[in-house]
């Protein structure tokens, strides 16, 4: 972002202040770095914030998170954005991890087989939704697909645990907009994992700036939402 100082020294003054000091370092809105980076990654990715998400990608890496976790945040986001969408961050991704010395392609994260990643992923959504999802998937072929492919190819890999992937899910529904249902259905499914309300509200808050006002106040009527 340096070459902005050039051409827009005085926002660059107010922007950095408050997503690099004011907004980190607001009383009760902290988070741990990694999990902060976590968050803002997938934010940008929901938000289709490429150039930033260029920025932010070394930091993150700087700050905690390993190469493995930010491909399988990438990774993951192809079911909540669309291939459509996520390209751009893989290739982005893929050349500042090889500029820095990173070897790829990684060791197989996959947990599950074309044989049981159905079943395996009715086991997760069930530890995430409840028993009664055990059921859901034979409600038609979307339905089988979400429990196969979303979370029998995806949240069963290794790399982040299912707190994590639960967040990283919240924040690129929260950060695209226009998925309030399915955002308050997935800040419930965080708190049921331990990722409680005001964990969620200081999420919000710590993306903030990456997404605007407008969609950081949904997410924070969805999340009020959820713990009624």
């Amino acid at each position: 972002m340096m070459k902005y100082y050039e051409t827009d020294f005085e926002f660059m003054k107010i922007m950095e202040h408050f997503v690099f000091e004011e907004v980190v370092n607001e009383p009760g809105q902290e988070l741990p770095e990694d999990t902060r980076y976590l968050a803002i990654l997938a934010a940008l990715l929901g938000c289709q914030g490429l150039d930033v998400y260029r920025e932010i990608l070394p930091r993150a890496l700087d700050g905690g998170l390993t190469p493995i976790m930010v491909k399988e945040v990438v990774y993951q986001a192809v079911d909540y954005l669309g291939i459509g969408r996520v390209m751009p961050f893989l290739t982005v991704t893929n050349d500042i991890l090889t500029a820095r010395g990173v070897k790829l392609p990684f060791p197989i994260q996959a947990t599950t087989t074309m044989e049981n990643r159905l079943e395996k992923g009715v086991e997760a959504q069930a530890e995430i939704f409840g028993e009664h999802m055990k059921e859901a998937w034979k409600a038609g072929h979307i339905n089988r697909w979400l429990a196969a492919n979303c979370f029998g190819d995806y949240y069963t890999r290794h790399g982040l645990d299912l707190k994590q992937r639960e967040l990283i899910t919240f924040c690129f529904l929260m950060a695209q907009g226009g998925c309030e249902p399915q955002l308050t259905a997935h800040a419930k499914r965080n708190m049921n994992l331990g990722n409680d309300k005001d964990f969620l509200v200081r999420v919000v808050s710590q993306c903030l700036p990456y997404i605007g006002y407008p969609r950081s106040l949904n997410a924070i009527s969805c999340v009020n939402k959820a713990a009624e």
